[in-house]
């Protein structure tokens, strides 16, 4: 019998984040104990205002199709919100698309940017599916390797290494994941610099825009000179509001290649869920103060689990400039890759992380954890690491 499956799966690998998910709900399952700190979900329930905005909408009866850009309302409190926390200017009706995910809209907007042959520029250590992303519409996906010498810092002579006649976009994500890096304004400038220099597109996912630390500031790239035309940002609610069952995103670009986005909307998903989208509404014209609250709750779980890990021997931590992730160095614990020192853990501590090498060139000598959870489970998780260290000493 011959193989029905598309060849451009070949090569392409299970999410390394659901992987280590499924295996820590294995081990529960046979009553081990496991921390998990492997995952990249906030532990925070939806805000009462966002589901109470769900709620009515179901209760109301709004339970049909919606327009498949979105609702119009939602599409202006996005281009208002867009405008005040960003810089960006989008008109609602012509330059916004709400997506079921951010993740949704990150697809589509490669599928619309990329054909066959094309190379997109990825900074890496960067999150596992951009890579998968790009291998499914047939394109290909250029790790531009980053060093953690210098904290992970995007140059514009790193990215002139990887440029060819076949580049065609460049993708950035700030709050970075895994790293927890912010770019500075002198990266953002070299990152458009670079783009207009070399007729790119930039893709901006801001995933993790409203969760950063010691007043790091947030730049989009589209809000800088010249780049409106050239950018397409991507950002959602999943964790800034802690609503990832939600599933409720957005893409905000030029309206010519929103034209094009939107094609691909209508013949896949077709739209978002639209009481999905009432909760979208209520949580950005809503009280935003429990946003800040559980921003400030991560800050107190950023500087928990720092001062932890840089207790321990052999591992050095940065403090992130945002997101819910730390990523330290573990070279100095004397283990030949994160890979095995991510299996020891798990096996020896309970602790389940993530390797770095699951984030692609420059993740190596690095694990990444997630401090999207409790105080009391941050400070068991690294007593524990520290016990299986001292025993392994």
């Amino acid at each position: 019998m011959r193989n029905h499956v598309a060849t451009r799966f070949s090569g392409i690998e299970k999410s390394a984040t659901y992987a280590v998910l499924e295996l820590v709900h294995e081990l529960r399952a046979k009553g081990v104990s496991v921390l998990d700190l492997g995952g990249g979900e906030p532990d925070f329930d939806s805000p009462e205002h966002v589901v109470a905005g769900a709620v009515d909408a179901l209760h109301d009866g709004f339970t049909h199709y919606s327009p498949s850009r979105g609702l119009p309302e939602l599409l202006t409190a996005i281009s208002h919100k867009l405008r005040e926390d960003s810089g960006v200017v989008a008109d609602p009706a012509t330059e916004i698309i709400v997506t079921p995910s951010a993740k949704h809209a990150l697809f589509i907007s490669l599928m619309t940017l990329l054909d066959p042959g094309d190379e997109i520029i990825i900074p890496t250590p960067s999150w596992v599916s951009y890579k998968s992303m790009a291998h499914l519409i047939g394109a290909v996906p250029v790790s531009a390797e980053l060093s953690s010498e210098n904290g992970f810092r995007v140059t514009r002579e790193l990215l002139e290494r990887y440029v060819t006649d076949r580049s065609k976009a460049i993708l950035v994500n700030s709050p970075n994941n895994p790293t927890g890096h912010t770019l500075t304004p002198e990266e953002a400038e070299d990152i458009a610099s670079f783009a207009r220099d070399h007729d790119l597109f930039v893709v901006s996912d801001e995933i993790y825009e409203k969760i950063r630390y010691n007043r790091a500031e947030h730049i989009s790239i589209a809000a800088l000179p010249g780049m409106a035309e050239r950018t397409l940002t991507v950002n959602g609610f999943s964790k800034g509001y802690a609503m990832t069952g939600w599933r409720l995103g957005y893409v905000a670009g030029p309206a010519p290649v929103i034209s094009e986005v939107l094609k691909v909307q209508q013949h896949s998903v077709g739209c978002a869920g639209s009481f999905v989208q009432r909760g979208g509404l209520a949580a950005l014209t809503g009280d935003q103060g429990v946003i800040a609250e559980m921003a400030d709750e991560y800050a107190a779980r950023m500087a928990l689990i720092v001062k932890g890990l840089n207790s321990l021997p052999g591992i050095t931590c940065d403090i992130p400039g945002g997101g819910f992730y730390v990523f330290p160095d573990i070279r100095g614990t004397g283990f030949s890759s994160s890979a095995e020192f991510a299996e020891w853990l798990l096996t020896e501590a309970g602790v389940a992380v993530m390797p770095g090498t699951a984030f692609g060139p420059g993740g190596e000598g690095h694990i990444r954890l997630s401090f999207a959870t409790s105080r009391d489970v941050i400070e068991e998780a690294v007593g524990r690491m520290a016990r299986a260290l001292a025993k392994r000493s």
